[in-house]
């Protein structure tokens, strides 16, 4: 697609603008895409974007076509374009400066559920301002933070409880996180590579790996994303105890172990997605109040570790396969676009 300008670089023309966005464009390939904007609306906002997130395990699946057909319409982000599996503009973690819009967001740094892109036109119903102490950097966290958040609810950790992590990645590192704030709770996180340790412990947090992990445990997150994950958990929580899925495995079966434990101790295994609200929480609860709640626990700067890597917007076609690679071991990814 021709723009009159180079990549990065958008300007008004006429009532409209030129933006670069990020495609998938065939399995395990993407590329930037130029399309125009029309000028905001008196309730829309012109947002600039300063950073965004890639949040590895979802996006993972969508960059190599893994979504399954089921799914197509359950996995829509809220400003995708394009339909799985390919062409399509994915993405939910950007953080901008609203150059155009209301004044009570006039040059406010916003967070928004939007895909990997330059400037966008969205609602301004659509943008949380980021509080003033989180800084713009850390921000793009918010949804990893926000799937965090409702994995707690659904797992409803009691006082005094033992719980278990299993996968260190971003969300099973913020779950573990939230978990440690409640008195009396001992969390480990578990994880098969040892070099996440660092990690647990910057965020004062006890970590293992499998081999080591206490047993009996009340109540096991898992969010790993690996089956093998989801059969430790069986292994490790006790008598009438729950497993609470988070992980989201796409296409393909995964075959786990019911004829043992699993019915002689009465366990319960559930699943935790982020597009539901728990039942309970509904009649107060909306997901702009949970967004608000996730943008102000961002304010720990030990959050920080979990960005493992920064680069520019216009290296991301070329960085994506090592990214979303098998192998990689990247927690939160931060794409920096041009003033």
């Amino acid at each position: 697609m021709s723009a009159p300008d180079e990549v990065g670089k958008n300007r008004y023309v006429g009532k409209t603008t030129w933006a670069t966005a990020f495609w998938v464009t065939n399995p395990a390939q993407g590329e930037l895409r130029r399309e125009q904007l029309s000028t905001p609306t008196s309730d829309e906002v012109y947002v600039r974007t300063l950073y965004s997130g890639i949040s590895r395990g979802t996006e993972s699946l969508v960059f190599n076509s893994r979504v399954p057909e089921s799914e197509f319409s359950r996995m829509r982000a809220p400003f995708q374009s394009g339909e799985f599996p390919a062409p399509v503009k994915y993405g939910y973690c950007s953080v901008g400066c609203v150059e155009q819009g209301p004044d009570a967001l006039l040059n406010k740094t916003v967070f928004c559920l939007f895909p990997h892109q330059d400037y966008y036109i969205v609602p301004a119903s659509a943008v949380l301002e980021v509080p003033a102490d989180v800084p713009a950097k850390r921000a793009v966290l918010a949804a990893n933070m926000e799937t965090a958040i409702n994995g707690v609810w659904d797992a409803e950790p009691m006082l005094g409880e033992r719980i278990s992590v299993i996968g260190a990645g971003v969300v099973g590192a913020l779950v573990a996180y939230l978990c440690t704030q409640i008195p009396g709770v001992a969390v480990q996180l578990v994880d098969i590579n040892p070099e996440r340790r660092q990690l647990a412990e910057q965020l004062g947090v006890a970590f293992c790996t499998p081999e080591d992990a206490a047993q009996d445990q009340d109540c096991v997150i898992h969010a790993s994303g690996q089956s093998a994950g989801l059969r430790q958990a069986l292994e490790l929580v006790g008598s009438e105890g729950r497993i609470i899925e988070m992980s989201w495995f796409g296409e393909g079966d995964v075959a786990i172990p019911l004829g043992g434990a699993f019915h002689s101790q009465r366990l319960t295994l559930k699943a935790s997605q982020v597009g539901q609200l728990p039942p309970k929480l509904r009649p107060h609860w909306d997901y702009q109040r949970r967004l608000r709640l996730a943008l102000s626990l961002l304010v720990d700067e030990r959050l920080d570790t979990l960005i493992s890597g920064e680069s520019e917007f216009a290296q991301l076609p070329a960085l994506a396969p090592r990214l979303f690679g098998r192998g990689s071991v990247e927690l939160c990814h931060r794409l920096r676009y041009p003033a």
